[in-house]
């Protein structure tokens, strides 16, 4: 992989942008602070801001690192982040990335955590050089898997108790999107025959 770090990167409605001391809280209000967010994560819902305020400065504190990806979701109509996603695991051997993101319920069911996923696949396969994009959800959580197969990861089954959330020990739904199916699939699309 050719790690550049976080970068900005603009979608029709969102700026994914680097999270700053200024969104603390936002986030807070926004997404960390939201039960309903939290219920299939693995962090717990932060009962007091200064737990958001340690996270944020320890996301701020890796950008520093070139192999290091968090953004901020910012909503362009509000000029707030609304949530985030980044790269929660990675493999430079098989150059693989495991992605994970989450936006406050208040913002759920309006196709912003697709625009983002769709905003960060680009730069992941055409800047970083990443063979493998995953991600994955608890099965009792399929609107999580709607996110995904809406940006072209394909399903690749379930992983029995491969997992832990805040609900305990969990099954794994797996999901992925390879960069000879993303580069296919662009050919195809940009210069037809």
């Amino acid at each position: 992989m050719e790690h550049k770090g976080t970068v900005v990167i603009e979608t029709k409605r969102l700026l994914l942008r680097r999270f700053n001391m200024d969104d603390i809280e936002f986030a807070f209000k926004n997404w960390t602070s939201d039960e309903k967010v939290t219920e299939f994560l693995r962090w717990p819902t932060h009962k007091d801001i200064t737990i958001t305020q340690r996270v944020l400065e320890d996301w701020i504190d890796n950008y520093k690192n070139e192999n290091y990806y968090q953004w901020a979701i910012e909503l362009k109509e509000i000029s707030e982040p609304i949530g985030s996603i980044s790269v929660v695991d990675m493999d430079d051997k098989t150059d693989k990335v495991h992605i994970g993101y989450a936006i406050g319920s208040n913002w759920w069911n309006q196709g912003i955590t697709s625009e983002a996923f769709k905003g960060i696949i680009p730069f992941l396969f055409e800047e970083i050089k990443v063979q493998r994009i995953e991600s994955q959800h608890d099965p009792n959580n399929p609107n999580s898997g709607k996110v995904m197969l809406k940006n072209g990861l394909t399903f690749e089954g379930i992983l029995r108790q491969a997992d832990w959330s805040n609900k305990g020990i969990v099954d794994a739904s797996m999901y992925s999107l390879l960069a000879e199916e993303y580069f296919n699939k662009n050919k195809v699309n940009n210069y037809p025959d």
